[in-house]
């Protein structure tokens, strides 16, 4: 085993000062800048994807829609759908965080873990986006997975608070892909798809019931699915302080569920592909540090501490 597991990271992440008004994205530089001060991450295990090619992104999305979304030419109605206006940069970041996911499946088939700091878009439908997401770089990476590995299967854990709608509607009718969604039951998206496994939690759980469920629910999967790849959805926003989650994880309960996410795959040897899912705090500094706690955990988990 290598000293440390890889990590994916691109510089389009980051979107240049003068287009921050617009795109409120800059949490994936300033985690990038808080795992290497707190030397959690080294320079060394840190590796660029390539943005993702069209022909990968139409794997699982429709090809107009690519070059709608590539040229800007998304009708009104698409753009308040997901939330957020268009720019050549979202596009170039958006390409960079898909390429991202499938490098960070590439990485874990090869190590057995690899994280991803960004990604977790898994609103967004083939032919339209939702939910801030443009484009579904968990649903690109696992059909890309299947496609690339005949006769193996994948499982999504997306623990993010919102139902992973999108990524349920594409997988629907595919059997080599397991769709286990834990979220809050009474938040968005409010009208749900069905994955193949989803447990919808009531307002105001809190680490210990949370845990259980996840505790009961997941080894069991991981037994009788026998999956080859695991990808990981390891939003922040069960957080008791986010704005939009409505659960009541504390950071400690964060840190649990992802060692214990980690540790169930490690130790049946599924590799696990991370990506950092949602999170929405008043204060960014908090936002960050929640969104660290999966690299802590990836990094005890690695060692085995």
């Amino acid at each position: 085993m290598s000293e440390r597991f890889p990590v994916v990271y691109h510089p389009n992440y980051s979107i240049p000062w003068s287009e921050r008004h617009r795109f409120p994205m800059t949490k994936f530089f300033m985690l990038y800048q808080r795992l290497l001060e707190e030397q959690i991450i080294t320079p060394e295990q840190v590796r660029q994807p390539r943005l993702v090619s069209e022909e990968t992104l139409s794997l699982v999305h429709d090809p107009a829609y690519i070059r709608q979304f590539r040229e800007g030419s998304l009708d009104q109605k698409k753009l308040r759908r997901v939330g957020m206006g268009w720019g050549p940069e979202l596009t170039q970041r958006t390409f960079a965080e898909v390429g991202g996911t499938v490098m960070a499946v590439k990485l874990a088939m090869r190590h057995g873990l690899a994280c991803n700091i960004a990604g977790g878009t898994h609103h967004a439908y083939p032919d339209f986006g939702s939910g801030f997401c443009f484009l579904n770089d968990v649903a690109v990476a696992a059909r890309w997975f299947v496609a690339a590995h005949p006769g193996k299967r994948a499982l999504i854990v997306d623990l993010d608070v919102h139902q992973g709608d999108g990524t349920a509607f594409i997988f629907g009718d595919e059997p080599r892909v397991f769709t286990f969604s834990m979220h809050g039951q009474k938040n968005f998206p409010f009208r749900k798809q069905a994955s193949d496994l989803d447990i919808g939690l009531a307002d105001g759980t809190g680490d210990e019931a949370y845990l259980d469920r996840l505790a009961a629910a997941l080894p069991e999967l991981l037994d009788s699915h026998s999956p080859d790849l695991a990808i990981y959805d390891a939003g922040v926003d069960p957080h008791v302080h986010d704005r939009l989650g409505k659960l009541a994880l504390t950071d400690e309960g964060l840190y649990r569920r992802d060692r214990l996410v980690l540790e169930a795959c490690r130790s049946r040897g599924v590799p696990v592909a991370c990506v950092i899912g949602g999170g929405y705090a008043e204060n960014r500094g908090d936002l960050i540090s929640r969104h660290a706690q999966l690299f802590r955990a990836a990094a005890a988990t690695w060692t085995g501490r």
